[in-house]
């Protein structure tokens, strides 16, 4: 693998149409800096708004896997991040003028050979990998479904399918070193079975499909009614069933084609980690769905191993808001205003800080001799700076409060007391939507994790 950073030299474009939009579309990746990593950015809205691959922006895995961050999708984003995986490129800037990239032949051959005509070049930084330390498990038992990742030195994947069906039953397909993939894999083609056909049409789906960017496996028998609707739908009156098992005698790249294009699928689906894995990846009957919550598993895994990391900060700069904005942010007041000042401040993520003193005024009671901040107002302060996070995405935050819903799986790790410093770092687990924030948090002292807290609140406007 790859131990540097890399890019490509010049910008290069993709034409040809989405698959489920069946839209018109240029898809044209830019070299992008060091630390950047993947975004696409969707051309044909005002103000070009931002995607980031992430496990955490998936909302839709029906026949592809949808992101969507600030209320903007990007659809079907597996076979572009199939191929910069593939090519283990880290930094890219992926323009699109509509929400799909196009479907090309139903691989990521297309977009891998544009990469490679555009040049790779590497940069001067480290690849940050995440290395697989102890097995990570999913598992879906009602569908037959496990994902395994296990330690390795290097990357591989293989994985197993079988979809119960006369013309496509086991198959199996590894890849043993990510050098692989262009010549044994990006050529896979998407598939589907004829009978699924209507009900995707019927949801109004697939509008940009066609033979020549689809296997098309028959695994019962067709009328020549289906045919005729088959030959409007695509156009095409050459469509018929000219051989065993496939619609229109379609030659397979490779005998187990459909498992080698899950395989992409997997490779895809695991960019939104946002780092590449050091590991051994065994899936059984992958799916999108089944990839992404495997995905959002090593994440999780990702932030554990960076526990203790807490972020930071110049005291000698000059806060992102201090007192003043806060108070113009929030509605609280002393002696129940809890944060100081803001450092940091994204769409997605922010770190406040809380000084400790012996001023506070509950420490009179709590407790005389042995002045210990609650935890209750741990909590509390953490929540505050969440508020100003959530309270950024509307334009006139003064006329809006964020209210509790829920919290789980709060531990308090140390005590926090006079002459202490709190910083809090929260992060949105899933984009707001209708008003709901999902948040996780932790506040340090110094290196040490003093709490941490997944909350639920909803922003309310003011009466």
């Amino acid at each position: 693998m790859k131990t540097n950073q890399s890019t490509i030299k010049e910008s290069v474009s993709v034409d040809g149409t989405g698959l489920h939009t069946g839209k018109k579309v240029r898809l044209t990746f830019h070299p992008a800096p060091i630390d950047h990593g993947l975004v696409f950015r969707r051309t044909d809205l005002d103000e070009s708004p931002l995607v980031r691959p992430l496990c955490r922006f998936v909302v839709d895995t029906n026949r592809g896997t949808t992101i969507e961050e600030n209320g903007v999708q990007v659809l079907t984003v597996e076979h572009v991040l199939a191929a910069v995986v593939g090519l283990e490129i880290d930094n890219l800037i992926i323009d699109i003028d509509s929400e799909e990239p196009p479907i090309c032949d139903g691989s990521a051959h297309e977009f891998l050979t544009a990469l490679e005509q555009a040049g790779i070049e590497d940069q001067d930084a480290p690849r940050s990998f995440f290395e697989i330390t102890e097995n990570i498990r999913y598992t879906d038992p009602d569908n037959n479904v496990e994902i395994l990742a296990m330690p390795a030195d290097d990357f591989s994947v293989t994985v197993m399918v079988d979809f119960d069906s006369v013309v496509l039953r086991n198959q199996f397909a590894h890849m043993n070193h990510i050098s692989e993939f262009k010549s044994q894999f990006s050529r896979s083609r998407t598939f589907s079975f004829l009978h699924e056909l209507n009900t995707l049409l019927d949801a109004g789906r697939i509008k940009g499909g066609d033979l020549n960017n689809a296997i098309i496996y028959i695994d019962e028998a067709i009328s020549e009614d289906d045919l005729k609707k088959l030959r409007k739908v695509f156009g095409r009156e050459d469509i018929d069933v000219s051989q065993a098992g496939i619609l229109n005698n379609l030659e397979l790249e490779h005998p187990n084609e459909a498992a080698r294009h899950k395989l992409l699928d997997v490779l895809g689906d695991l960019a939104l980690i946002g780092k590449p894995i050091k590991g051994r990846i065994v899936a059984t009957r992958p799916g999108h769905t089944a990839n992404t919550a495997f995905a959002k598993l090593i994440g999780n895994e990702i932030k554990k191993a960076e526990k203790g990391k807490a972020p930071r900060f110049n005291p000698n700069e000059t806060p992102l808001y201090d007192i003043n904005k806060v108070m113009a942010t929030l509605p609280h007041r002393p002696p129940f205003l809890l944060v100081d000042k803001v450092v940091e401040l994204t769409k997605d993520r922010v770190v406040g800080v809380k000084n400790i003193t012996m001023n506070e005024p509950f420490f009179v009671g709590h407790f005389p001799g042995e002045p210990v901040m609650p935890g209750v107002l741990q909590i509390e302060a953490m929540a505050q700076v969440g508020g100003i996070l959530v309270l950024n995405t509307v334009p006139d935050p003064e006329n809006y409060t964020t209210y509790f819903m829920k919290i789980d799986n709060a531990k308090f790790k140390r005590k926090v007391v006079p002459g202490d410093t709190l910083v809090f770092e929260l992060e949105l687990i899933t984009p707001i939507r209708r008003g709901i924030a999902n948040m996780f948090g932790r506040g340090y002292v110094g290196d040490s994790l003093a709490i941490e807290a997944e909350m639920l609140a909803q922003i309310v406007k003011n009466r």
